[in-house]
């Protein structure tokens, strides 16, 4: 696993450090040279979580994405609980792994200071929970704000209906994949008065993806 996601990020462009073990990955991650961190839970000597709680608990603030076994609820509930920003299941297509890690960089270069993203006419401030349309605040609910982020977040990126549930709802939600639909027909109507809806795109058969045109 290590050799082919190295390989894999060394044939795409990325400068690349390696650790087989967990004692040697924690502290190439301290030493703040790495723009993101991609972690394996599963991991001799000390377990990915571990390293996860050592980083979080020094300030580390750098992007983490953990890799899971596909049986593993629990520990990637525990993952996100101590601060990773994604979570991958094994095993996993290259392009996948590629499309979370360019989402989490852009993420890492395009955050401001207070929060706010912006894509077009739509925006969102995160510490206040705010979403805009044309500059006008929208009345949200929790999840509809948490859905907009998300699309925000991932703009120009196709998102499953499966990644939102689990972004949106959480792995361990006991909410059905339809709720995603319901929600993305709320989140429409609520920026149909101002000419935004079109910015959320359906992909049959897999999900939606935000962009200004298609």
């Amino acid at each position: 696993m290590l050799d082919a996601v190295s390989t894999l990020l060394k044939e795409e462009a990325y400068q690349v450090d390696e650790a087989d073990n967990g004692l040697d990955g924690l502290y190439l991650a301290q030493q703040s040279v790495h723009d993101l961190i991609i972690l394996d839970i599963m991991l001799p000597g000390m377990n990915g979580l571990s390293v996860l709680s050592e980083l979080r608990a020094e300030g580390n603030a750098k992007p983490i994405l953990l890799l899971t076994a596909r049986d593993s609820v629990e520990d990637r509930v525990k993952g996100l609980d101590l601060g990773a920003d994604d979570y991958l299941v094994k095993p996993f297509a290259s392009p996948e792994l590629l499309a979370r890690i360019r989402v989490l960089l852009r993420r890492l270069s395009q955050g401001a200071p207070d929060g706010e993203l912006n894509y077009g006419q739509l925006s969102v401030k995160c510490q206040s929970m705010e979403g805009y349309a044309n500059g006008e605040v929208l009345k949200l609910t929790m999840k509809e704000f948490e859905l907009m982020e998300f699309l925000l977040l991932n703009r120009e990126q196709i998102l499953t209906k499966e990644q939102l549930l689990d972004r949106v709802w959480g792995i361990d939600s006991e909410a059905g994949i339809g709720v995603v639909d319901v929600y993305v027909h709320y989140l429409r109507k609520k920026l149909a008065p101002y000419g935004c809806e079109r910015y959320i795109h359906t992909v049959r058969g897999v999900g939606y993806m935000l962009k200004e045109k298609c």
